[in-house]
């Protein structure tokens, strides 16, 4: 009986592996991709990079505008971030099996959230572009729309996980929903609702620079400059302090979340 269960899995996987690799034939075949030539040309990408991407004086000379440019970006990326949590705790605590308050404003919250998640941020750009035109309010926005369906999902789950006895302990006491929430859930929510919101200020500040290029504004305005005037010197510069920056958030944030969870 084991062996017969154990052919059956064998072959189900044999046959996933076998239409993951059709797939990707007709994937390649209807793009025109071919993986030779792709392989073929990495030494020459790599020889333009190379002659064409280094730090020139010139270059050197716009750091300052770029560096002003860059921390716009982080601003407006931890504003979206932070104001999108604020929104997300409440609809994480609506949508949470623990703490909801009823079924329909639970499944409100979790369409939020679903609705707010599956649409990308560049997408959000597009969308509020038409209304709002090419400026730092339409980027805000797609930051902040992308980063409330995120952090919803996982403000939910994160409380779903959080111990049902302290706030059963609580309601038994008589008290109130909000002291519940404040004196049960948060405080055993809340470094991973912390460790979350770095996440995703880490994840925001990647994608403001290519929602700057869709909006004008930040350092995906200064990228797509100069790259369009063919300046590959300062787009370098760009690139690398883009890089350097994530690089720096990345290793704070690691030991945020060490000395908080």
């Amino acid at each position: 009986m084991t062996e017969v269960i154990m052919r059956k899995k064998k072959w189900k996987l044999s046959l996933i592996l076998l239409l993951i690799v059709l797939a990707s034939i007709a994937s390649s075949v209807i793009t025109d991709f071919n993986a030779a030539h792709g392989i073929a040309s990495i030494p020459g990408a790599l020889q333009w990079i190379l002659s064409n991407m280094y730090l020139s004086e010139q270059a050197m000379e716009r750091f300052p505008m770029i560096m002003n440019r860059l921390l716009e970006t982080i601003f407006m990326s931890i504003a979206a971030t932070t104001s999108a949590a604020v929104v997300s705790i409440f609809l994480g605590i609506m949508g949470s099996k623990v703490t909801r308050i009823n079924p329909f404003l639970s499944s409100l919250a979790r369409l939020i959230a679903s609705f707010t998640r599956n649409i990308p941020v560049v997408a959000w750009a597009l969308i509020l572009l038409i209304s709002f035109g090419q400026n730092s309010m339409t980027g805000y926005l797609a930051l902040f729309a992308g980063t409330v369906g995120f952090l919803t999902r996982a403000f939910i789950e994160t409380i779903d996980e959080a111990n049902e006895s302290a706030v059963e302990a609580l309601r038994a006491t008589g008290a109130m929903y909000p002291h519940i929430i404040n004196k049960a859930v948060l405080p055993q929510s809340m470094p991973q609702i912390i460790s979350w919101v770095l996440f995703m200020v880490e994840t925001n500040i990647r994608s403001a620079t290519l929602v700057g290029i869709l909006t004008g504004t930040g350092i995906g305005f200064v990228f797509d400059m100069y790259y369009k005037t063919m300046d590959y010197n300062t787009v370098a510069l760009v690139t690398y302090s883009i890089i350097i920056t994530v690089i720096c958030i990345e290793l704070i944030s690691n030991y945020v979340r060490k000395v908080i969870l």
